[in-house]
């Protein structure tokens, strides 16, 4: 099972991973980020891999 960690201290809430992937990204009113589901199921495990090499602060990871 693949687990989605962020590096908060790092983030900048750019809002790229919830543009690729909005059903486990979310930035709320104060642009801090949320994670829906920290265990992406097989439907947005690609959107996440996306939204991890996307993050321009290198914020993201995916332990496999």
């Amino acid at each position: 099972m693949s687990r989605v960690q962020v590096d908060r201290d790092r983030c900048v809430g750019s809002g790229v991973c919830e543009s690729l992937a909005p059903e486990v990204f979310e930035l709320d009113d104060d642009g801090v980020l949320q994670v829906h589901r920290e265990e992406p199921g097989p439907d947005d495990l690609d959107a996440v891999r996306d939204a991890v090499q996307s993050c321009p602060a290198r914020a993201l990871a995916l332990a496999e």
